[in-house]
């Protein structure tokens, strides 16, 4: 098995094995809150009519209690308007991820995720090493197998890419297919760094339905939280 030394980032990681054997409840409760303060209301300004109509003129309510009942139905008729406003400015923040997700479609993107689709075997993963680190990577098919380990030398970088020929370490040909990896590291002093994993792909549709709206990428679902970057497709002169 050979071992890469990408001390000198951003020189990819290379996978290849020789041939020889080595939101909905928040919205619920949105709804809930909204409803039962519009019936308090409804309720509060019924007693407080039915208390007008039906006072003794000769002991009329008194003036401060008055005040009070008259400050609290102007609080409640405030705090509606204010919902009213509140559901406004989420349905708007919701047309606007929206539009933004729509106009990923048909652009690559380099998003958070460890799962990749190895074609004409071959696989991709760009790597998040914080710093120097050697490198402990495992590659698991669909059904959570382990196909192929690995350790390699890695310089420090956000976008390191590592790519798979689909050989396990025995030298057998693995078909093509989705692939999750995992990767892990340890600096020069033992200690343990954090390797995240990110794949690239085109985002071929969203899912508007969802909220947050979900991006299709290799048949894969992601948030627009995950997408780390829109990477520029050359056109030719």
């Amino acid at each position: 098995m050979t071992t890469t030394n990408a001390a000198t980032a951003p020189t990819p990681v290379s996978g290849t094995t020789p041939t020889s054997s080595s939101s909905s409840s928040s919205s619920s409760l949105g709804s809930s809150t909204g409803a039962t303060l519009a019936g308090n209301f409804q309720t509060f300004l019924t007693l407080l009519t039915t208390q007008l109509q039906n006072q003794n003129p000769l002991s009329p309510l008194d003036t401060n209690q008055f005040t009070q009942q008259l400050v609290q139905f102007a609080g409640v008729e405030q705090q509606l308007k204010t919902n009213d406003a509140l559901t406004q400015l989420v349905t708007l923040q919701k047309t606007t991820q929206a539009t933004q997700a729509l106009d990923f479609v048909g652009k690559t993107a380099l998003v958070d995720g460890s799962t990749a689709t190895m074609t004409k075997s071959s696989a991709t993963w760009h790597l998040n090493v914080p710093s120097d680190a050697t490198v402990d990577i495992t590659v698991a098919n669909a059904s959570g197998q382990t196909v192929f380990t690995g350790k390699y030398t890695a310089g420090a970088g956000p976008d390191i890419p590592f790519t798979w020929n689909g050989q396990g370490n025995d030298g057998s040909q693995w078909p093509d297919g989705k692939y999750t990896i995992s990767a892990t590291g340890k600096d020069a002093s033992g200690n343990a760094v954090g390797v995240a994993a990110q794949v690239q792909g085109t985002v071929s549709s969203v899912d508007l339905t969802q909220s947050p709206p979900l991006l299709t990428i290799d048949g894969n679902s992601y948030t627009l939280n995950q997408v780390k970057s829109i990477i520029a497709t050359s056109t030719g002169n």
